[in-house]
């Protein structure tokens, strides 16, 4: 891993009190980097799984940086398709390409994602903040809530299907996280135990998502962060029922944390990958066209 990719890596795993800090010690690094060259290496359908059950709606965490990777994805020629059960997806259906999965049990969601598996063909499969499925069969929120009767089973289609797979994740319960289960049973949570390809941690896990999109900006020469508009995506969200997932609570924050803390990061990336273009332009092109 090289110098960008670490000071990327830091600048999204700041402010954590949840151990994602101490988790990114003992995993391999560079991940970002990873996940965006998986991104890149793997176009075509893209199936995006996000939406954290609260309180009998969805956090805003998740959805907001799916909504960012979405729009990324679309301007790149991908094909971007929101996977989700009900409430979020028929928040977000009407704006954007959205294949509903019910909410049922484990074996009776089987032939409905072996069924959009066969339909969509994805070439790469994502989750964004995603609860994952524990040990015992059930779902937990980070208080230790029971919520599999509110969650539909995106990890089938990490179990299921034949694409590379990229998970977001920022306490531990998420899909993914069964990729580090042995590191987590310090945490004060019901660890996931599905795995992906490349799993992606941060302290919130838009950050995650911001700091792939800065390493895809890396590999393409374009910066892919500058049209990205969290605060409109945040009030659109909360319109329809979207809620803080560490306070529960119809505030504009993601994680507990103020909006202005993630444009910070936001900031902090351009700043490192406006820096990395500069570095690496032939003296030539560092030329003042207008000399």
């Amino acid at each position: 891993m090289d110098a960008f990719s670490h000071h990327i890596e830091k600048i999204i795993l700041q402010f954590n009190t949840r151990g994602m800090v101490r988790l990114s010690e003992a995993i391999l690094r560079g991940y970002c980097r990873r996940a965006a060259r998986l991104i890149r290496d793997n176009p075509g359908t893209v199936l995006i799984g996000t939406g954290f059950p609260v309180k009998g709606t969805f956090e805003t965490d998740g959805p907001i940086g799916a909504i960012a990777m979405y729009d990324v994805l679309q301007e790149l020629g991908y094909r971007p398709v929101f996977v989700c059960g009900p409430p979020l997806s028929r928040v977000l259906d009407g704006r954007f390409t959205v294949y509903e999965i019910p909410i049922l049990d484990w074996q009776a969601s089987k032939p409905v994602v072996k069924e959009g598996l066969a339909k969509l063909q994805p070439a790469l499969i994502m989750s964004i903040e995603r609860p994952g499925v524990t040990a015992s069969g059930r779902y937990y929120s980070m208080h230790g809530h029971d919520i599999s009767a509110f969650t539909a089973k995106f990890d089938l289609f990490f179990d299921l299907g034949n694409c590379p797979t990229i998970a977001f994740g920022d306490g531990g319960n998420e899909i993914g996280m069964g990729n580090v289960n042995h590191l987590l049973t310090d945490l004060p949570i019901t660890p996931a135990v599905t795995t992906c390809d490349e799993l992606v941690i941060a302290t919130v896990s838009n950050w995650g998502v911001y700091g792939v999109m800065a390493e895809l900006s890396r590999l393409l020469g374009q910066d892919l962060l500058a049209a990205i508009k969290p605060r409109e995506v945040l009030s659109y969200l909360m319109s329809n029922g979207g809620l803080d997932g560490v306070t529960a609570k119809a505030t504009a924050t993601e994680d507990g944390f103020p909006m202005d803390v993630g444009h910070q990061i936001i900031h902090q990336l351009r700043d490192a990958l406006a820096i990395d273009m500069a570095d690496n332009l032939s003296p030539l092109e560092r030329r003042d066209p207008h000399d």
